[in-house]
Protein backbone atom coordinates (compact mmCIF):
# COMPACT_ATOMS: atom_id res chain seq x y z
CA UNK A 1 0.00 0.00 0.00
CA UNK A 2 1.07 3.62 -1.08
CA UNK A 3 0.21 6.15 1.71
CA UNK A 4 1.15 9.89 1.41
CA UNK A 5 1.14 12.43 4.30
CA UNK A 6 0.54 15.95 4.37
CA UNK A 7 2.12 18.08 7.09
CA UNK A 8 5.56 17.45 8.82
CA UNK A 9 4.92 19.10 11.79
CA UNK A 10 4.37 17.71 15.80
CA UNK A 11 1.84 15.27 15.31
CA UNK A 12 3.09 14.88 11.11
CA UNK A 13 6.22 13.71 12.02
CA UNK A 14 4.63 11.36 14.81
CA UNK A 15 2.50 9.88 12.16
CA UNK A 16 5.33 9.90 9.44
CA UNK A 17 7.00 7.22 12.06
CA UNK A 18 4.19 5.46 12.69
CA UNK A 19 3.64 4.75 8.87
CA UNK A 20 7.20 4.16 8.13
CA UNK A 21 6.63 1.13 10.19
CA UNK A 22 3.69 -0.26 9.43
CA UNK A 23 3.80 -3.67 7.59
CA UNK A 24 0.92 -2.75 5.41
CA UNK A 25 2.63 0.22 4.17
CA UNK A 26 4.87 -0.27 0.57
CA UNK A 27 5.88 2.94 0.42
CA UNK A 28 5.39 6.48 2.06
CA UNK A 29 5.01 9.63 0.26
CA UNK A 30 5.92 13.19 2.15
CA UNK A 31 4.61 16.89 1.40
CA UNK A 32 5.41 19.46 3.46
CA UNK A 33 6.40 23.14 2.12
CA UNK A 34 8.95 24.06 5.06
CA UNK A 35 10.10 20.58 7.16
CA UNK A 36 11.64 17.47 6.07
CA UNK A 37 11.21 13.86 6.84
CA UNK A 38 13.93 11.06 7.42
CA UNK A 39 10.74 8.77 6.49
CA UNK A 40 9.57 8.26 3.11
CA UNK A 41 10.49 10.52 0.00
CA UNK A 42 8.93 13.65 -1.37
CA UNK A 43 6.57 13.96 -3.65
CA UNK A 44 2.69 13.72 -4.45
CA UNK A 45 0.88 12.46 -1.90
CA UNK A 46 -2.73 12.47 -3.50
CA UNK A 47 -0.81 9.13 -5.93
CA UNK A 48 -0.97 7.19 -2.86
CA UNK A 49 -4.05 4.89 -2.17
CA UNK A 50 -4.48 6.31 1.06
CA UNK A 51 -3.80 10.06 2.24
CA UNK A 52 -3.15 11.48 6.02
CA UNK A 53 -3.65 14.90 6.56
CA UNK A 54 -1.80 16.78 8.95
CA UNK A 55 -1.84 20.05 7.54
CA UNK A 56 -2.59 23.60 9.25
CA UNK A 57 -6.56 23.83 10.09
CA UNK A 58 -7.46 26.45 7.66
CA UNK A 59 -6.40 23.63 4.40
CA UNK A 60 -7.85 20.85 6.29
CA UNK A 61 -11.32 21.14 4.50
CA UNK A 62 -9.50 22.05 1.01
CA UNK A 63 -7.40 18.84 1.03
CA UNK A 64 -10.46 16.62 2.11
CA UNK A 65 -12.52 17.47 -0.59
CA UNK A 66 -9.92 17.01 -2.98
CA UNK A 67 -9.01 13.40 -1.27
CA UNK A 68 -12.93 12.61 -1.85
CA UNK A 69 -12.97 13.86 -5.65
CA UNK A 70 -9.53 11.63 -6.27
CA UNK A 71 -11.27 8.72 -4.82
CA UNK A 72 -8.78 8.43 -2.42
CA UNK A 73 -9.84 6.97 1.71
CA UNK A 74 -8.15 10.03 3.79
CA UNK A 75 -6.96 10.39 7.64
CA UNK A 76 -7.27 14.13 9.26
CA UNK A 77 -6.41 15.37 12.00
CA UNK A 78 -9.39 17.77 13.99
CA UNK A 79 -11.24 19.92 12.91
CA UNK A 80 -12.74 19.26 9.64
CA UNK A 81 -12.86 22.61 8.40
CA UNK A 82 -13.13 26.02 10.97
CA UNK A 83 -16.65 26.67 11.15
CA UNK A 84 -19.82 24.27 11.60
CA UNK A 85 -20.46 26.05 7.74
CA UNK A 86 -17.78 24.51 6.26
CA UNK A 87 -17.74 21.58 8.64
CA UNK A 88 -21.14 21.10 6.43
CA UNK A 89 -20.03 21.76 3.00
CA UNK A 90 -17.11 19.21 3.57
CA UNK A 91 -19.83 16.54 4.97
CA UNK A 92 -21.73 16.90 1.97
CA UNK A 93 -19.09 16.92 -0.47
CA UNK A 94 -17.18 14.16 1.30
CA UNK A 95 -20.63 12.04 0.89
CA UNK A 96 -20.07 8.18 0.95
CA UNK A 97 -16.14 7.97 0.88
CA UNK A 98 -14.26 6.49 3.19
CA UNK A 99 -12.83 9.79 5.78
CA UNK A 100 -11.54 9.25 9.43
CA UNK A 101 -10.92 12.33 11.87
CA UNK A 102 -8.60 11.79 14.13
CA UNK A 103 -10.21 12.09 17.92
CA UNK A 104 -7.64 9.25 18.95
CA UNK A 105 -9.22 8.99 22.41
CA UNK A 106 -11.83 6.85 21.05
CA UNK A 107 -8.12 4.27 20.53
CA UNK A 108 -7.17 4.92 24.12
CA UNK A 109 -7.13 1.43 26.34
CA UNK A 110 -8.81 3.07 28.83
CA UNK A 111 -11.39 5.12 27.26
CA UNK A 112 -12.55 1.73 25.30
CA UNK A 113 -13.01 -0.24 28.62
CA UNK A 114 -14.90 2.70 29.92
CA UNK A 115 -17.05 2.55 26.76
CA UNK A 116 -17.55 -1.37 27.49
CA UNK A 117 -18.52 -1.08 30.99
CA UNK A 118 -21.23 1.23 30.04
CA UNK A 119 -22.73 -0.90 27.22
CA UNK A 120 -22.38 -4.03 29.12
CA UNK A 121 -24.31 -2.37 32.38
CA UNK A 122 -21.37 -2.74 34.32
CA UNK A 123 -22.08 0.73 35.97
CA UNK A 124 -25.47 -0.02 36.06
CA UNK A 125 -27.87 3.16 35.07
CA UNK A 126 -25.46 6.29 34.45
CA UNK A 127 -25.79 9.59 36.79
CA UNK A 128 -22.91 11.07 36.57
CA UNK A 129 -19.81 12.33 34.15
CA UNK A 130 -16.83 14.30 34.71
CA UNK A 131 -14.23 15.71 32.14
CA UNK A 132 -11.14 16.98 33.11
CA UNK A 133 -8.60 18.42 29.88
CA UNK A 134 -5.83 20.55 31.61
CA UNK A 135 -2.41 21.27 29.63
CA UNK A 136 1.08 22.05 31.51
CA UNK A 137 1.78 25.38 30.04
CA UNK A 138 -0.16 26.98 27.44
CA UNK A 139 0.45 26.98 23.39
CA UNK A 140 1.83 29.66 21.78
CA UNK A 141 0.30 33.49 21.01
CA UNK A 142 -0.38 32.88 17.97
CA UNK A 143 -1.21 29.51 18.02
CA UNK A 144 -4.29 30.82 20.49
CA UNK A 145 -5.11 33.27 18.66
CA UNK A 146 -6.70 31.18 15.03
CA UNK A 147 -7.48 28.22 17.92
CA UNK A 148 -11.24 29.24 17.79
CA UNK A 149 -10.97 28.68 21.80
CA UNK A 150 -10.54 26.77 24.33
CA UNK A 151 -13.68 24.89 23.55
CA UNK A 152 -13.17 24.43 20.14
CA UNK A 153 -9.79 23.68 19.90
CA UNK A 154 -9.25 21.61 23.25
CA UNK A 155 -12.36 20.27 24.74
CA UNK A 156 -13.90 19.45 21.52
CA UNK A 157 -11.90 15.87 22.48
CA UNK A 158 -13.95 15.76 25.65
CA UNK A 159 -17.24 16.34 23.78
CA UNK A 160 -16.48 13.75 21.42
CA UNK A 161 -15.50 11.07 23.61
CA UNK A 162 -17.92 11.80 25.80
CA UNK A 163 -20.64 11.16 23.38
CA UNK A 164 -18.83 7.78 22.71
CA UNK A 165 -18.27 6.32 25.88
CA UNK A 166 -21.69 7.28 26.77
CA UNK A 167 -23.61 6.54 23.46
CA UNK A 168 -25.59 9.61 24.27
CA UNK A 169 -26.02 13.22 22.71
CA UNK A 170 -25.46 16.40 24.56
CA UNK A 171 -28.41 18.40 24.93
CA UNK A 172 -27.36 21.64 27.00
CA UNK A 173 -24.33 23.65 28.19
CA UNK A 174 -23.77 26.14 30.20
CA UNK A 175 -20.32 27.31 30.10
CA UNK A 176 -17.99 29.97 31.82
CA UNK A 177 -14.26 30.91 31.90
CA UNK A 178 -11.70 33.07 33.40
CA UNK A 179 -8.19 34.58 32.54
CA UNK A 180 -5.35 34.05 35.24
CA UNK A 181 -2.12 33.57 32.83
CA UNK A 182 -0.94 35.80 30.23
CA UNK A 183 -3.48 38.63 28.35
CA UNK A 184 -3.00 37.43 24.99
CA UNK A 185 -5.52 35.18 25.83
CA UNK A 186 -8.00 37.81 26.64
CA UNK A 187 -6.92 39.64 23.56
CA UNK A 188 -7.86 36.61 21.29
CA UNK A 189 -11.07 36.72 23.30
CA UNK A 190 -10.33 33.10 24.44
CA UNK A 191 -9.87 32.04 28.41
CA UNK A 192 -7.32 29.90 29.94
CA UNK A 193 -9.82 28.45 32.67
CA UNK A 194 -12.65 26.41 31.87
CA UNK A 195 -15.85 24.99 33.34
CA UNK A 196 -18.63 23.83 31.78
CA UNK A 197 -22.03 22.00 32.86
CA UNK A 198 -23.53 19.49 30.16
CA UNK A 199 -27.08 17.35 30.13
CA UNK A 200 -26.94 14.57 27.99
CA UNK A 201 -30.08 13.85 26.61
CA UNK A 202 -31.32 10.97 28.80
CA UNK A 203 -30.77 13.19 31.40
CA UNK A 204 -27.28 12.48 32.74
CA UNK A 205 -25.27 15.55 33.89
CA UNK A 206 -21.56 15.87 33.31
CA UNK A 207 -18.99 18.12 33.86
CA UNK A 208 -16.14 19.69 32.65
CA UNK A 209 -13.31 21.80 33.77
CA UNK A 210 -9.49 22.62 31.77
CA UNK A 211 -6.43 24.27 31.99
CA UNK A 212 -3.91 25.80 30.07
CA UNK A 213 -1.95 26.33 33.01
CA UNK A 214 -1.59 23.00 34.75
CA UNK A 215 1.60 23.14 36.48
CA UNK A 216 1.72 19.08 37.57
CA UNK A 217 1.83 18.14 34.05
CA UNK A 218 -0.39 16.89 31.48
CA UNK A 219 -3.80 15.67 32.93
CA UNK A 220 -6.49 13.97 31.24
CA UNK A 221 -9.26 11.90 33.06
CA UNK A 222 -12.77 11.07 32.49
CA UNK A 223 -15.00 9.71 35.49
CA UNK A 224 -18.11 7.74 35.05
CA UNK A 225 -20.59 7.19 38.21
CA UNK A 226 -23.56 4.88 38.42
CA UNK A 227 -25.83 2.93 40.50
CA UNK A 228 -24.02 0.29 40.44
CA UNK A 229 -20.47 1.29 40.13
CA UNK A 230 -17.63 4.10 39.18
CA UNK A 231 -14.73 4.08 36.69
CA UNK A 232 -12.21 6.40 35.89
CA UNK A 233 -10.12 6.75 33.37
CA UNK A 234 -6.88 7.92 33.24
CA UNK A 235 -5.89 7.12 36.94
CA UNK A 236 -2.77 5.47 36.04
CA UNK A 237 0.88 5.28 37.63
CA UNK A 238 1.81 8.99 35.90
CA UNK A 239 -1.33 10.62 36.82
CA UNK A 240 -0.16 14.19 37.72
CA UNK A 241 -1.74 13.89 41.30
CA UNK A 242 -1.01 14.00 44.81
CA UNK A 243 -3.51 13.01 47.94
CA UNK A 244 -3.37 14.89 51.18
CA UNK A 245 -3.48 11.48 52.86
CA UNK A 246 -0.01 10.22 51.08
CA UNK A 247 -1.17 8.68 48.03
CA UNK A 248 0.79 9.61 44.82
CA UNK A 249 1.01 7.78 41.19
CA UNK A 250 4.55 6.12 41.03
CA UNK A 251 5.54 7.62 37.74
CA UNK A 252 6.61 11.15 36.49
CA UNK A 253 3.73 13.33 35.03
CA UNK A 254 2.49 13.10 31.95
CA UNK A 255 4.13 15.95 30.09
CA UNK A 256 2.27 16.20 27.25
CA UNK A 257 -0.91 15.20 24.76
CA UNK A 258 1.72 13.01 22.42
CA UNK A 259 3.41 11.38 25.10
CA UNK A 260 0.49 10.55 26.50
CA UNK A 261 -1.83 9.26 23.74
CA UNK A 262 1.28 7.93 21.68
CA UNK A 263 -0.57 4.12 21.39
CA UNK A 264 -3.20 5.70 20.65
CA UNK A 265 -2.22 8.09 17.84
CA UNK A 266 -0.71 4.82 16.65
CA UNK A 267 -4.10 2.33 17.05
CA UNK A 268 -5.93 5.16 15.34
CA UNK A 269 -3.58 5.09 12.53
CA UNK A 270 -3.71 1.46 12.07
CA UNK A 271 -7.34 1.27 12.20
CA UNK A 272 -7.56 3.86 9.53
CA UNK A 273 -5.10 1.75 7.30
CA UNK A 274 -6.64 -1.83 7.50
CA UNK A 275 -10.71 -0.77 7.38
CA UNK A 276 -12.79 1.03 4.92
CA UNK A 277 -15.05 1.84 7.16
CA UNK A 278 -14.45 5.18 9.56
CA UNK A 279 -14.28 4.89 13.07
CA UNK A 280 -14.49 8.32 13.46
CA UNK A 281 -16.37 10.12 10.54
CA UNK A 282 -17.17 13.74 9.76
CA UNK A 283 -20.63 13.28 11.17
CA UNK A 284 -18.95 12.77 14.41
CA UNK A 285 -16.38 15.56 14.42
CA UNK A 286 -19.90 17.94 13.08
CA UNK A 287 -21.43 16.77 16.43
CA UNK A 288 -18.76 17.35 18.62
CA UNK A 289 -18.77 20.95 17.13
CA UNK A 290 -22.16 21.59 17.61
CA UNK A 291 -21.20 20.91 21.49
CA UNK A 292 -18.49 23.22 21.62
CA UNK A 293 -19.84 25.65 19.41
CA UNK A 294 -23.03 25.61 22.20
CA UNK A 295 -20.35 26.37 25.06
CA UNK A 296 -18.35 29.05 23.02
CA UNK A 297 -21.69 30.75 23.40
CA UNK A 298 -22.79 30.27 26.13
CA UNK A 299 -19.27 31.55 27.47
CA UNK A 300 -20.07 34.48 25.37
CA UNK A 301 -24.01 35.16 26.21
CA UNK A 302 -23.74 33.99 30.27
CA UNK A 303 -26.18 31.66 29.96
CA UNK A 304 -26.95 27.97 29.30
CA UNK A 305 -27.54 26.98 25.48
CA UNK A 306 -29.31 24.37 24.19
CA UNK A 307 -27.14 22.83 21.45
CA UNK A 308 -30.33 22.44 18.81
CA UNK A 309 -29.52 26.17 18.90
CA UNK A 310 -26.42 26.05 16.95
CA UNK A 311 -27.68 23.34 14.53
CA UNK A 312 -30.54 25.45 12.90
Amino acid sequence: MRVGLLGLGRIGAFHAATLAAHPLVDELIVADPIRTSPYGRPGDPFEADRLVIATPTDTHAGLLVRAAEAGIPAFCEKPVAGTVEETVEVLRACAGHHVQIGFQRRFDSGYTAAADAVHAGELGELHRVHLITADPAPPPAEYVERSGGIFRDCHIHDFDILRWVTGREVESVYAIGANRGDDFFTKAGDVDTSVAILRLDDGTLATLQGSRYNGAGYDVRMELAGTKGTQVVGLGPRAPLRSTEGLQPPGDPWPDFVTRFQPAYVQEIDAFLRSDRSLCSIEDALAALYVAEAAQLSLREGRPVEVAEVTR
